[in-house]
């Protein structure tokens, strides 16, 4: 290497034109690192023996052959299920994500899916749909008044966070539960640990899912869950798809167990066209993209920059991952 702060950085496979903007607008900015963009398998075996740094993944095959590995970027905030195998969980370097990037965004879509809600259009809509002028049969028949609700939000992260701030602006209590936080954020009446969830459902108007899928988080939503919830309460999910079993959630819809659901991720995705949530009332849907919006690959690109910065200098690298917990 050419100096003691100088490391190599490897952009593994595959790649595409917006990867290759990055290595050499890296090249450009961080000196320190030497970055090699690898277009195929072949020359990653080659490559991974003496890099540093790695971005994208790196499977176990892979992993072996590397020396000198400290840090992997993973390429997404929560990779699919086989990003964190078990190799690279013990595997003593550190990885890092993308947390962060959405939140504006899905902040906003959460806020759309309460509002929507909250104001019927999950009844007007359809009505629209048919042509029929149909009012609610009292003044407050379709209507959840915000500032006498209470929100759960399951996940208080960045996206949380930011979701919780917009709610209490619309006069909604809100209750939070995770693993990680210590104290509460803006917007939030009360911060508990996972493990109150089921007591904290009852309490709850909407109930908001922001959580990854970890192996803690898979299937957390089933049967039973909805069942603790208030028949007049609402369940959206805009974290990750595996955290809700499907089916248990359309019982619970047609149980009338629970008002009415949106979801943004799903745990077959594609939804499939003969799905009954398609048709279903009370239902809304969005096709995975909830944090779509302008930037974000200005923002995945600013934190690889940094932590190639902070990786040269020595100092902790921005958004490190619990392998073992997916995130």
């Amino acid at each position: 290497m050419s100096g003691a702060n100088s490391f190599k950085f490897v952009m593994l496979p595959p790649q595409n034109d917006t990867y290759r903007q990055w290595a050499a607008r890296l090249a450009a900015e961080v000196p320190e690192a030497r970055v090699v963009v690898v277009e195929d398998e072949g020359q990653a075996a080659k490559e991974i023996a003496d890099a540093d740094g790695a971005f994208g993944w790196i499977p176990a095959d892979l992993l072996a052959q590397a020396k000198k590995l400290r840090w992997l970027q993973a390429p997404q905030i929560a990779p699919a299920a086989g990003y964190y195998h078990d190799a690279l969980i013990a595997h003593p370097l550190k990885v890092t994500n993308f947390r962060e990037i959405f939140n504006d965004h899905i902040g906003a879509h959460i806020l759309a899916f309460v509002l929507a809600f909250a104001r019927g259009f999950h009844v007007f809509l359809p009505q629209q749909q048919r042509r029929e002028w149909k009012k609610s049969g009292q003044e407050a028949g379709d209507v959840v008044h915000l500032p006498e609700s209470t929100a759960l939000i399951v996940g208080l992260g960045g996206i949380g966070a930011e979701a919780a701030r917009l709610l209490a602006a619309f006069g909604v209590k809100v209750l939070a539960t995770d693993a990680r936080r210590a104290a509460p954020t803006e917007g939030v009446a009360e911060l508990h640990k996972p493990d109150a969830l089921d007591e904290l459902l009852p309490r709850a108007d909407f109930v908001i899912l922001t959580i990854p899928h970890t192996p803690a988080t898979e299937g957390l939503f089933n049967r039973a869950r909805f069942g603790k919830m208030k028949k007049t309460a609402f369940f959206i999910n805009i974290g990750r798809g595996m955290t809700t079993r499907l089916d248990d959630l359309v019982a619970a819809l047609n149980a009338k167990d629970i008002a009415g659901a949106a979801l943004d991720v799903f745990e077959i995705e594609p939804l499939p066209e003969a799905h009954p949530l398609w048709t279903m009332p009370n239902v809304l849907l969005t096709p995975h993209m909830a944090g779509h919006g302008p930037y974000l690959n200005d923002r995945r690109y600013d934190i690889v920059a940094e932590n190639c910065r902070r990786f040269a200098a020595g100092k902790p690298l921005m958004n490190e991952v619990d392998k073992a917990g997916w995130f």
